[in-house]
């Protein structure tokens, strides 16, 4: 048989071997060892078809017929079983895509996977139309980053392939920027710069002009606003009064609200001041107003000094920045207290520690860092960028057991195309072009996390979680570096590489970071898997997607589901009123253990796993601690303590309902709305905001 007829009435040239993909898929689906009969029944299969039809096309449901029959004639029925519900959801996912008229490609996408991509991702024409499907945007990335190789004189075409693999796989995705702009005119493929912000007007407006630039072309964008003189200082020049930095964080705010990035993302900010400004309190508080501030995240750049005054609780002195000079002093305790209650009341502020920071900043000796991007998980000098990527570890998952090999190699190709990144990449700025390209700073980091741990049937909240989490960063972290280490010797270390802290402990580094734990958003909905370290928070919801609610299942949680016996629209449905399935009696105590969700783990647990992943990553680690409504300002005062102890590089907590704009809402938050009601670009971490990745 050499064709065969696809659904859509195309005929193909038939390929033998996607039986056998579909055949080894649905072994792993129940967990079944195959014994080395997949080749087996895939030849048994082709035999038979060659007979059926040996005159005659045959088509796709044709070919998934016999698959059935011989799984069954082979005593593998609970792989048929799982190969018959695949093909009964296809054919419901088919239909679903027609009812919101979703491009149909080859990749096995999800209907919000694609929807997000139609809106903010896939090229359009002047009138607005699509022009390209996914698979042409992975091709379309994939050619542009790779074409760096000549430059290089390696095999452009060769590693073209090799990106596109990946990324169409979906094993492994780029920042959002890269795959909007990589191949494009504007070709801006950074996700955030950290910008600087002089204490002169001049320097305040020169930086909020960067900041519109850099939006624009589709990145966010991190500042310190520390440097500025306090509200009531002297403005020698005018003879008048300073405003203070709260005051300019507002133009920054009101500037990105009505800058569209790149038409196609909402502007985001990082907003850092020392806790050692005279205006600290203001910031501190400057977002119990919701509204005010919206675009930005704030953290308190704290001190080790200053957490040392709060353990002891002492004073500790402000500084006039203008000056050098003491301002007045403040009790270390009461100044925390307030971080506390207003994190525990408004999401905001973060800590930021400036010290952990910088000890473990391998250039130091070019500069300090003084803020991060928008999510907190790169700390950049001023004009960095920082050039993100994840992995999608729960591809890695094979028979039970992480496959280490595959993980290896996708790391490999991910260091490989970062770097490439920093060469092809049109930078908004010639200061971010210049710093960027001397230090090179990468971050592979992971996404699907807590989808591997399922897999691998291990809870997130236990000790086993987090052995595994530093097992498998290290393992990143080791690889990362030895293909930075292959890459400097083939292209040359980065330029900033005399002096660095790299310099004691390695001959070439191509890179002056490797790894970063990202938030990943809209990227981890194109990847249908979970957000970065993020626990699974909700295993069942409603999602709005153009009008229409859409009933929405975690796939690995519906497969084991299915695969037990327990699956049920009703089961679903009663979980999606809650998204957990811990007060469901009629399911396996093992699974509603397996599956415990983000409301269900102690808060502790999320701090233990952040520091799980810090302790092998050279940036830092984005991660949320998603809090109940009923957690107390005690909970949070701890959670931060807690992050400082274990050496994080920051730390940011969300209690549910703190704020009225959520876009995921629980139990008839909403009065018209029952159960779990997510927005379309809600993507498994935390419940509130946009995520600029």
């Amino acid at each position: 048989m050499e064709r065969i007829r696809k659904r859509d009435g195309r005929i193909v040239a038939f390929d033998a071997a996607k039986i056998s993909s579909a055949i080894k898929k649905a072994f792993l689906a129940v967990g079944e060892k195959n014994g080395g009969q997949i080749e087996k029944i895939s030849e048994q299969t082709v035999a038979a078809i060659d007979h059926r039809f040996r005159d005659l096309i045959p088509g796709v449901e044709d070919v998934q017929d016999i698959v059935e029959e011989n799984l069954i004639r082979n005593g593998y029925a609970r792989v048929a079983k799982a190969y018959i519900l695949y093909r009964q959801k296809r054919a419901e996912f088919r239909e679903t895509k027609k009812l919101f008229r979703v491009n149909e490609d080859d990749l096995k996408l999800s209907v919000n996977a694609i929807r997000v991509l139609e809106r903010r991702y896939l090229l359009k024409d002047g009138e607005g139309n699509i022009t390209e499907n996914p698979a042409a945007m992975f091709r379309r990335v994939a050619r542009a980053v790779a074409s760096v190789d000549r430059v290089y004189g390696e095999d452009a075409e060769k590693t073209e392939e090799e990106f596109y693999r990946i990324m169409a796989n979906l094993e492994f995705l780029p920042n959002s920027p890269t795959l909007m702009n990589a191949g494009t005119e504007l070709g801006q493929l950074s996700a955030c710069f950290v910008l600087p912000v002089e204490d002169s007007l001049k320097g305040i407006f020169e930086a909020l002009g960067n900041m519109a630039l850099i939006h624009q072309s589709g990145g966010g964008t991190g500042f310190s606003f520390s440097e500025i003189r306090p509200a009531g200082d002297v403005v020698r020049s005018t003879k008048g009064v300073a405003s203070g930095p709260v005051s300019f964080m507002s133009i920054f705010d009101r500037a990105t609200e009505v800058i569209k990035q790149g038409g196609k993302r909402r502007g985001a900010n990082m907003g850092v001041l020392r806790v050692d400004h005279p205006d600290i309190i203001e910031f501190i508080t400057s977002k119990e107003k919701e509204g005010f501030l919206e675009n930005f995240n704030i953290s308190v750049g704290v001190t080790d000094e200053f957490m040392a005054a709060v353990e002891r609780d002492m004073q500790y002195d402000l500084i006039n920045p203008r000056t050098g000079e003491s301002t007045g002093k403040l009790r270390a305790k009461e100044v925390f207290d307030l971080i506390v209650t207003m994190a525990w009341r408004t999401g905001d502020p973060g800590l930021v520690f400036l010290d952990e920071m910088n000890r473990k900043h391998p250039v130091s000796h070019i500069g300090s860092i003084e803020s991060t991007n928008p999510c907190g998980e790169v700390p950049l000098l001023p004009y960095e960028s920082c050039n993100l990527g994840s992995i999608n570890v729960s591809r890695m998952v094979e028979d039970g057991e992480i496959n280490w090999l595959k993980l290896g190699e996708t790391i490999r190709s991910g260091v490989h195309f970062l770097d490439n990144v920093i060469d092809s990449n049109n930078y908004p700025l010639q200061e971010t072009e210049s710093i960027s390209k001397n230090n090179r700073k990468i971050g592979l980091g992971i996404m699907g996390f807590a989808e591997m741990l399922a897999m691998l049937a291990i809870p997130y909240d236990s000790k086993e979680a987090i052995r595994t989490a530093e097992k498998i960063m290290r393992f990143i972290r080791e690889e990362s570096i030895k293909e930075s280490m292959e890459l400097g010797q083939r292209r040359g270390s980065f330029p900033n590489f005399r002096g660095s802290m790299l310099e004691n402990d390695y001959r070439t580094m191509r890179n002056a970071t490797v790894n970063t734990i990202a938030p990943t958003g809209t990227i981890s909905i194109i990847a249908n898997t979970s957000s970065g370290i993020e626990p699974i928070f909700a295993l069942s919801f409603a999602r709005n997607i153009m009008g229409t609610q859409l009933l929405e299942v975690n796939s690995v949680f519906e497969r084991i589901a299915r695969d037990r016996g327990f699956y049920s629209a009703d089961t679903m449905i009663e979980i999606a009123r809650t998204g957990s399935i811990r007060d469901i009696p009629d399911i396996p105590d093992d699974i509603r253990r397996i599956f415990s969700t983000s409301l269900d783990i102690a808060p502790q647990w999320h701090v233990r796993m952040q520091a799980a992943f810090q302790k092998y990553v050279d940036n830092a680690v984005s991660k949320t601690v998603n809090l109940p409504s009923g957690a107390t300002v005690e909970d949070v005062r701890k959670i931060y303590m807690m992050a400082y102890d274990l050496k994080c590089k920051g730390i940011t907590v969300y209690r549910y309902g703190s704020k009225t704009r959520q876009v995921l809402v629980i139990d008839g938050m909403r009065k018209e709305e029952e159960g779990i009601v997510a927005d379309p670009e809600f993507c498994g971490g935390t419940y509130f905001g946009d995520c600029p990745l």
